[in-house]
C-alpha cells in the first residue's frame, strides 16, 4: 500500500458525459489509500458509464476514520483494512450493498471473507491484499536483507533504517519477533514488544510512511514498508529489493465499502460490480504489484507477478503472515504502549 498523501485525482472523459444537472448527478467520490488504485481503472469506468470519478487519499486507517468522524461528507466508497472494516461496521458507518448477490462475486476467493462483521460479503468486497516487509537499496546494505536482525544490523553499521509511523504495524514487528500474535492484548506481551522497539529506537532514523524516495535515493538503506514497494523494484530491479522477513510479517487486506452517508450509492454499487470483472481487478493488481482476492483475475496476471514469491508467497511463508483484527476495547492498551515507544528517548 504505497503512500502518497493528499493526492487528488479526477478522471473524466468529456465525450462520455452528459451536460447540466444530469452531469452533476453522475459522480462518484472515492477515498482510498494513497497511490493504491490504477488510474486506468477509473478512466475505463468513466468511459463505460459516463460517471465522473474523483479520488482523495489517506495514509492510514486511523486517518480515514478520524476524517469521517470529524464530519467529512461526500465520499461514497472507502477502502478500510479488514479490522477497520469491522470497526466501521460497529460504528454504523457502512451501507449494506448485497454485492455478494452479484453473479461475478463468485470470482472472489472465500478465504478473503475475513471480516467478522461481514462474513458473507453483504456489505463490502475484498479488494486487495499483501504483506508488510522490508524495502531496501541493494547498494547501501552489506548483504541481502533476509530478516529483522539483518535490518537492524545495517543500522548498527551506521546505515539509516526507517519504520512505519503505524501503531499496529510497528508494534506488530515487536510481537512477531517475540513469537506472539499481532492481536495480543496481554499486557506483558505488549510490554515486551515495546521494550524491544525502545531498545532499538536509537537505530531507527525515522518513523514515517514516506520512505520510498529515501530508499530509492540511497539516503536510507532500508525501510519497513508494504509489498506495493514492488512497483519500484520492478522499475529498478538492479538497485532495489523487497523481502518478507524470515521471522514472519503482517499481512493486510483492504475491502471496498460503501458509506451509509454516500450521496451516490447507486454509482458506488456500480463501481463495485465493475471491479469484480477479472480483467479490471487484474489491471489494478498488475500496476499495484500486490495480491488480488479475485481468483479469475489471478489467472490473467503476467507470470513474473503471479509467481513472484514476494507478492504471492508460497504456503510456508503465508503461514507466517498475520492479519490484524479489531481489538475493541483492547485498542486502548496499544495506544498507551505506542505512546510509550514514540516518546521514549
Amino acid at each position: 500500500m504505497p503512500i502518497l498523501r493528499h493526492l487528488a485525482l479526477c478522471v473524466a472523459l468529456g465525450s462520455g458525459l452528459v451536460t447540466g444537472a444530469a452531469q452533476a448527478a453522475e459522480e462518484l467520490r472515492l477515498y482510498n489509500w494513497g497511490d493504491y488504485i490504477n488510474p486506468e481503472v477509473l478512466t475505463r469506468f468513466t468511459a463505460e458509464t459516463g460517471i465522473k470519478v474523483s479520488l482523495d487519499t489517506y495514509g492510514s486507517n486511523e486517518e480515514m476514520l478520524a476524517k469521517l468522524q470529524a464530519g467529512a461528507k461526500g465520499y461514497d466508497i472507502v477502502f478500510p483494512s479488514v479490522h477497520m472494516h469491522d470497526t466501521m461496521a460497529a460504528l454504523g458507518l457502512l451501507e449494506k450493498t448485497d454485492i455478494n448477490q452479484d453473479a461475478a462475486f463468485a470470482n472472489i476467493d472465500p478465504a478473503f471473507l475475513r471480516s467478522k462483521s461481514d462474513p458473507k460479503g453483504e456489505y463490502c468486497m475484498p479488494y486487495a491484499w499483501g504483506s508488510v516487509g522490508i524495502f531496501y537499496n541493494k547498494n547501501k546494505v552489506s548483504k541481502p536483507i533476509e530478516s529483522w536482525d539483518d535490518f537492524f544490523a545495517e543500522a548498527k553499521a551506521g546505515k539509516k533504517v526507517i519504520m512505519l509511523d503505524d501503531m499496529r504495524e510497528t508494534l506488530g514487528v515487536g510481537l512477531i519477533k517475540d513469537g506472539k500474535s499481532v492481536n495480543s492484548t496481554d499486557p506483558a506481551e505488549l510490554k515486551q514488544a515495546a521494550d524491544w522497539l525502545i531498545e532499538r529506537k536509537p537505530l531507527i532514523s525515522a518513523f514515517t510512511y514516506d520512505s520510498v524516495p529515501m530508499v530509492q535515493s540511497g539516503d536510507a538503506a532500508a525501510a519497513h514498508y508494504f509489498v506495493g514497494a514492488m512497483m519500484y523494484v520492478k522499475q529498478d530491479p538492479q538497485n532495489l529489493a523487497y523481502v518478507i522477513p524470515k521471522e514472519g510479517a503482517t499481512m493486510y487486506q483492504e475491502d471496498m465499502c460503501v458509506l451509509k452517508s454516500a450521496p451516490n450509492k447507486a454509482n458506488a454499487k456500480r463501481f463495485m460490480s465493475f471491479f469484480l470483472q477479472p480483467e479490471i481487478a487484474a489491471l489494478n493488481t498488475a500496476q499495484q504489484m500486490n495480491g488480488t482476492p479475485n481468483k479469475e483475475a489471478l489467472k490473467l496476471l503476467p507470470a513474473e507477478l503471479r509467481d513472484n514469491p514476494q507478492v504471492n508467497p508460497p504456503a510456508d511463508v503465508m503461514a507466517k503472515l498475520q492479519i490484524f483484527q479489531d481489538l475493541g476495547k483492547g485498542l486502548k492498551q496499544y495506544d498507551r504502549v505506542w505512546t510509550r515507544v514514540r516518546t521514549a528517548n
